[in-house]
């Protein structure tokens, strides 16, 4: 019920009324899981703009995945981060012999819907950085499920790394067609990539054509 009231009070006014968004391909986007969108990460709404591309009835099914370290430091930022956006935690840094990817592969055996940013920090405005290979990992043990790249545009400009204060931006949203596995991690990651920057290019046109 929280998560519910979070999304439908504060998630969707905030990205939908103040910053606006218009998505293309939305017709991508799973209506179920086990799913995985993957986003380039250059502000902080990043999972919430993600998020708002749902309908109601699936946003229980959608949980971003995030750093433990960061977002379980405090009482109550476990609390909001766990109980109100419905994380999943993962160890940066986990000790060994055990499998940070562990909670991703429980969350989807579970028919969860996830958010991963695989640059796995935020990058420069607009921009994508070098992909990790995590996600290749991730689908060489569930190699049928869907991974739906999504490019944003002018989040960075919204609330970008360093700052505080909300800046209204209206935000592109590219999704692109579900990737599937292709039996091997460097040619996964190497598709992955290309996808990222051939929709990184149309939204560079797009804004393009706005401004000139």
């Amino acid at each position: 019920m929280l998560r519910f009231l979070f999304y439908l009070v504060v998630v969707k006014p905030l990205v939908l009324v103040i910053l606006g968004i218009n998505a293309r391909g939305r017709e991508f986007l799973p209506e179920h899981g086990p799913a995985i969108i993957v986003a380039n990460h250059n502000s902080h709404l990043d999972a919430l703009a993600l998020m708002s591309l749902f309908s109601l009835k699936i946003i229980q099914d959608v949980h971003p995945v995030a750093a433990s370290d960061y977002f379980l430091k405090n009482h109550w930022l476990k609390w909001f981060a766990l109980e109100v956006i419905g994380i999943i935690p993962i160890e940066r840094k986990a000790p060994a012999g055990q499998d940070v990817l562990a909670p991703i592969f429980e969350a989807l055996d579970q028919n969860a819907i996830l958010i991963l940013f695989p640059e796995g920090t935020r990058g420069e405005p607009e921009n994508m950085g070098k992909l990790k290979n995590g996600i290749g990992h991730i689908l060489s043990e569930r190699p049928d499920i869907p991974v739906i790249p999504v490019f944003f545009y002018g989040l960075g400009k919204s609330l970008p790394k360093g700052e505080a204060l909300l800046v209204p931006f209206f935000i592109d949203a590219f999704i692109g067609e579900p990737l599937k596995w292709l039996g091997n991690r460097k040619t996964f990651m190497a598709e992955l990539s290309e996808k990222m920057t051939q929709l990184q290019h149309k939204a560079v046109r797009l804004a393009s054509d706005k401004y000139d």
